[in-house]
């Protein structure tokens, strides 16, 4: 049996006259009824009651109908659904973010993609540093990334598009906790919470070099793996965090967020293998460059400044 035959079935069986199917088919009226005699002779039944006035379904072809127009709108999706595919307009993405990058640019790049590329599915995963991120992306593990440069693995290209002033997150019943806004050197004495030292996490890195410039190093109090981590510490009053500015997108109960007047930005990129040729991908980027998603001018950005990009 040929889809073909199935297709011709169909269309006498909503024209109930050959002539009208065969018009519509853009065919010839003889091959047409022949076809279906052929198709009848297959099945082992009659499809229609045929008069010199009236074409009819038997009670068989109205059940064969049913099955039939379902078979060709699974086909006509699954040729459709391939198109998209080819075409980069669905699939799953996978996506690796820094744990802070998920409070703010995971729900403007979510609410972007629901909106320009409604059959993409997201497949997150969060709090990854930037070390992590790159070794998803070479193994293939992730489709892009949301992470902070330095991105030091061949073969990955990336671009900016964000920057963030570190803000200091403090407890509610801290000293600081009236100030409207710190400078680092208040922070001399304080206990820090910090991402584990052999993570490679570039906030820790900015975080060292902002309290360098103001003539101390931080003590390392506690460690954490994760953002969320971090946060629950400072709520617990076990610490102090200096954080990239989107953690202010989440608010967290005990944690309140200062802005520091002399400390370093931190830079966001969205980061992709090279050698990545997907159509969804490319997609992705089409949209992302349309949107004016990506920053242009920070490359070797190291300055302070507001928070800009995504979201």
């Amino acid at each position: 049996m040929e889809l073909r035959h199935l297709r011709y079935f169909v269309a006498v069986a909503e024209t109930r006259h050959f002539g009208k199917a065969a018009e519509r088919l853009h065919m010839a009226q003889p091959p047409l009824s022949q076809a279906i005699r052929r198709l009848e002779t297959e099945l082992g039944v009659e499809l229609f009651t045929r008069t010199t006035r009236q074409v009819a379904l038997t009670g068989a072809g109205e059940v064969f109908r049913t099955d039939a127009e379902r078979v060709l709108a699974a086909v006509d999706e699954a040729v459709a659904r391939v198109a998209r595919f080819a075409s980069g307009a669905e699939g799953v993405l996978r996506i690796g973010l820094t744990g802070s990058a998920s409070y703010r640019q995971l729900p403007a790049l979510a609410r972007l993609m629901k909106r320009e590329m409604p059959q993409v599915m997201l497949e997150v995963h969060t709090e990854m540093l930037t070390p992590a991120q790159e070794a998803g992306l070479i193994e293939r593990r992730l489709d892009i990334g949301v992470l902070r440069p330095p991105v030091r693995q061949e073969g990955i290209e990336h671009r900016a598009i964000a920057t963030e002033p570190l803000v200091l997150a403090v407890p509610e019943q801290h000293w600081l906790a009236e100030a409207d806004t710190v400078r680092v050197e208040q922070l001399r004495h304080e206990d820090f919470v910090l991402y584990g030292a052999g993570l490679g996490s570039v906030v820790n890195d900015a975080v060292v070099r902002t309290c360098l410039a103001a003539g101390f190093y931080p003590h390392r109090a506690y460690e954490v793996t994760e953002t969320s981590a971090a946060l629950a510490l400072v709520a617990a009053g076990l610490g102090i965090a200096v954080l990239p500015d989107s953690i202010r997108s989440a608010p967290r109960e005990g944690v309140l967020c200062k802005e520091i007047e002399d400390a370093l930005s931190v830079r966001l990129d969205l980061a992709w293998r090279q050698d990545d040729t997907s159509p969804l991908l490319r997609n992705l980027l089409g949209v992302l460059e349309r949107n004016h998603v990506f920053l242009e001018g920070l490359e070797g950005f190291e300055g302070t400044g507001r928070s800009e990009g995504v979201a």
